[in-house]
């Protein structure tokens, strides 16, 4: 009977896992910034810490952007800087205090990066043109980043190799203006740099960082493709940025289809909406002007009810395809005295999850999370065959490994605890004629355990491990 009731507990708590699985994740970069400018975000009229806010409807990811050196703050409201790592610290802790993972989005600017713009940040403007000086710089950078953060124990959990990177990064003001096609031979390379200054933080510490690259519009995921072919491979997630203004007339449905078509195409990589947003209402409570102006026929008028509807209905779709989660770009970036360097308030107050009185709208988006989603037998559908069988031996103290399909190279087996702390790590040369591989494990608490395996530095296959008490 003892017995039984551990496997019950068991299936629950792996049950509880694939449910938190889920990403419901919030841009909060402008958070700080809009409380230092008198915003006080409140709830049913109560005041209220908006990461708190957050955590209490279902968010378990905040997202951050980082810009290198953002010295243009200084010329605006009282020169304080915002998105530098400094603020960024401050943010990941307030995160991370309520309980909710961090994706961190290098820019690789000292501004904002997207399709029509690229800027190198100035520090490395000399070198620009300088490919391995300027890799020099770009690894130091990305590694220096996460080693600062991990010694304050304020690692993200997730990072983005630039912000939605539909053209070449770090260009000069000129090169940007030209407009060229991507150099794919020189901008593979800097990826290939910035991901490998993740991958060796890594092996340097033991900690665990997803990597991701971010296209803006599902249809420009055929991006992805070229990023592949030049080699760059070695990532855990595709981010999608998807605004109804912006990438009509792709529907919610061929968003879906391109996730699950992203999924076929690249196994072993998750598929995340990284932005999106939908109005709840077409009139401005201050002086910038506002820059979505576009909705859905579906989910007309502009409302808090077809706000949270769109958001509902995208993260079903998500689940449907096999995607990871979605995360709604600046839900708090709300009016203020403050002033941007092209108006004065917020461009984006109309699409928040708050009235203009910085309060939780009651119907809006900030329910979406909420919602009683369906998971359903189409995610598993899309799922490869599995490739690892894994056999417990001699009271738990070895464990056999057969690959199934795996390339004869170098292969990387890590055991993982609750914590993510490597506990295993050992290389192999699978063997097609005898395709079991034995381990023995070193006195390891009774629990579940991850086991990852690796192939020329990608990861091809996780299980899940339970052992008993040695």
């Amino acid at each position: 009977m003892h017995r039984v009731i551990l496997l019950l507990a068991l299936l629950c708590f792996l049950r509880n896992i694939e449910a938190q699985s889920l990403f419901f994740g919030n841009d909060l970069s402008y958070v700080n910034e809009m409380e230092d400018c008198g915003v006080v975000y409140k709830e049913k009229g109560v005041p209220k810490d908006p990461y708190r806010i957050f955590a209490d409807h279902g968010s378990n990811l905040v997202r951050l952007r980082l810009w290198h050196t953002p010295a243009w703050y200084d010329t605006l409201n009282a020169g304080k800087r915002y998105s530098d790592l400094q603020d960024v610290t401050k943010s990941i802790l307030r995160a991370k205090s309520a309980g909710m993972a961090v994706l961190l989005d290098f820019h690789l600017s000292d501004t904002w990066a997207d399709p029509g713009r690229q800027l190198i940040p100035k520090a490395w403007h000399t070198v620009a043109n300088n490919l391995p000086v300027l890799q020099d710089s770009l690894y130091n950078y990305v590694l220096q980043t996460l080693l600062t953060l991990n010694r304050q124990n304020l690692l993200p959990e997730l990072v983005q190799i630039g912000n939605e990177t539909n053209r070449e990064i770090l260009l000069t003001e000129a090169q940007n203006a030209q407009n060229s096609p991507i150099n794919w031979n020189r901008n593979s390379v800097l990826f290939k740099t910035a991901i490998k200054a993740v991958r060796d933080f890594q092996n340097f510490t033991g900690k665990n960082v997803q990597v991701a690259l971010h296209i803006a519009g599902p249809e420009a995921s055929d991006l992805v493709e070229k990023f592949w072919l030049y080699g760059v491979r070695d990532f855990d997630l595709i981010g999608l940025s998807y605004y109804w203004a912006w990438h009509q007339p792709t529907s919610i449905a061929t968003t879906g289809a391109i996730i699950r078509q992203l999924r076929r195409k690249y196994p072993g990589k998750e598929v995340m909406i990284f932005e999106t947003g939908y109005i709840w209402t077409t009139a401005s409570n201050d002086q910038a002007n506002n820059i979505i102006n576009a909705v859905h026929p579906d989910y007309a008028p502009a409302s808090p009810e077809n706000q949270r509807k769109w958001c509902v209905d995208l993260t079903q779709e998500v689940i449907n395809s096999g995607g990871k989660g979605v995360i709604y770009w600046e839900p708090a970036w709300v009016s203020s005295y403050c002033r941007t360097p092209w108006g004065q308030g917020s461009h984006q107050e109309h699409a928040t999850f708050f009235d203009f009185n910085s309060n939780v709208l009651p119907n809006g988006g900030m329910g979406w999370m909420r919602h009683p989603f369906e998971f359903n037998t189409k995610v598993t559908a899309e799922k490869s065959p599995p490739r690892l069988k894994i056999t417990l031996e001699h009271g738990h103290r070895s464990l056999t490994l057969q690959l199934n399909n795996a390339k004869t190279d170098t292969t990387q087996l890590q055991l993982l605890d609750s914590a993510g702390k490597i506990v295993v790590s050992q290389s192999f040369l699978p063997d097609a004629t005898a395709p079991g591989f034995k381990i023995a494990l070193p006195n390891l608490p009774g629990g579940i355990y991850v086991l990852q395996v690796s192939q020329q530095r990608q990861r091809w296959a996780v299980e899940r491990v339970w052992l008993q008490q040695q």
